[in-house]
């Protein structure tokens, strides 16, 4: 488990205005919040919906249950000719085609096709409602407190709802979760059935910035929307406007933000996953020492030319005492900036230590037990 608190100092700039109803500017890595304006207001998604859905489906490639090479048949619900797809975005399918899923995820990512949407979604799910399901159960367990998705698509709906931080959580797992599809947001144009429609997301031709993702959306209930991942060196960002007026608005706010939180922060692994943070005296064990790391990837993210200034410190619940599992909580590192903790993690063993025979145990019992460490012989 972690924890970030910092003070910003009084010569970074303020984070942009933001013609937008809510916004958010995540990194990646670290999961930090640059900057935000109306983070949780529940807003309509519209297409960002499709985010959901191609996780969706991301997961089930990663259960084994799905996979690219799938060939999804084409029902009259998802049929492009749908009088409930009239003057939306469709990826031009017809009932009873026979299409690869790679070639449907291209219609849903690129093409934003809401008929494409349902078509996957009646694949995996068996009809569209039954993948609304799973839908708000991943929501529920990425964390997204203010979602409620209705359909594969994101038309308007009554209670259909998302947040910008919602957003951006889901952004961040599609990214680390479901690398293989998140790669097709990148792509600038799909073409099927001989119509080819070039990716809403007009950063991906914004030479100012790396951008490789993500998806537009657009109702009128819901405005203009825009998520938005770019790259610059190892350091990734997600941006977040929701409910802006018109496209360019949108693009506008969008770089504003990926440019603010380029410019002036920077974000560094500090510890890496299962590395070796520290090695710790075990007692009573058939090993005498044991390796001390973290979970998951301490990454920290703070105003640029600050890192520099960190310091770590580790505390270990001593003594450690065989036997010790894999996993079991042992002490907890902290990193400090100016005195103040800006990040702690807790300190796992790598490995598992085995209690050791009786002559190992009696011996250590006595050497604790002179050092001082106890009170009275250990058994």
């Amino acid at each position: 488990m972690s924890s970030l608190a910092y003070a910003v100092p009084s010569m970074l700039p303020s984070p942009p205005d933001i013609n937008a109803k809510g916004y958010v500017l995540m990194d990646f890595d670290s999961g930090k919040i640059i900057a935000s304006g109306n983070e949780n207001m529940e807003l309509a998604p519209a297409s960002l919906t499709k985010i959901m859905t191609a996780y969706v489906a991301g997961q089930e490639m990663n259960s084994g249950r799905l996979s690219f090479d799938d060939t999804v048949t084409v029902g009259r619900n998802a049929w492009s000719s749908n009088r409930k797809f009239a003057d939306s975005s469709k990826m031009f399918i017809e009932p009873g085609d026979n299409i690869s899923v790679e070639n449907i995820l291209h219609g849903v990512m690129v093409q934003s096709g809401n008929d494409a949407s349902v078509a996957i979604a009646e694949h995996v799910a068996g009809s569209e409602d039954a993948f609304v399901t799973l839908m708000n159960g991943w929501a529920a367990k990425l964390g997204m407190k203010n979602t409620q998705f209705i359909n594969a698509h994101g038309l308007d709906g009554r209670d259909i709802s998302t947040s910008p931080m919602d957003m951006a959580i889901l952004a961040r797992a599609m990214i680390h979760d479901t690398p293989d599809v998140y790669k097709i947001y990148g792509e600038k144009s799909f073409t099927w059935n001989g119509i080819t429609q070039s990716n809403r997301n007009r950063l991906l031709w914004d030479n100012s910035l790396n951008v490789d993702g993500m998806k537009t959306g657009y109702t009128s209930g819901a405005g203009y929307n825009l998520v938005t991942s770019a790259t610059e060196g190892d350091m990734r960002l997600i941006s977040v406007v929701m409910g802006t007026p018109n496209q360019k608005v949108r693009l506008e706010e969008s770089r504003k933000l990926l440019t603010y939180g380029f410019r002036f922060f920077e974000t560094d692994v500090l510890l890496e996953e299962d590395e070796t943070a520290i090695t710790s005296k075990v007692w009573k064990g058939k090993l005498d020492m044991i390796n001390l790391g973290i979970d998951e990837d301490a990454a920290l993210t703070l105003p640029r030319g600050q890192m520099k200034d960190l310091k770590v410190e580790y505390s270990v619940n001593e003594p450690l005492q065989a036997p010790i599992a894999e996993g079991d909580v042992l002490g907890v590192a902290r990193w400090t900036l100016n005195g103040e903790v800006v990040m702690e993690h807790e300190l796992e063993a790598l490995t598992a230590v085995e209690q050791g025979g009786f002559f190992k145990r009696l011996l250590d019992s006595i050497k604790l037990f002179f050092s001082g460490l106890f009170g009275g012989m250990l058994a």
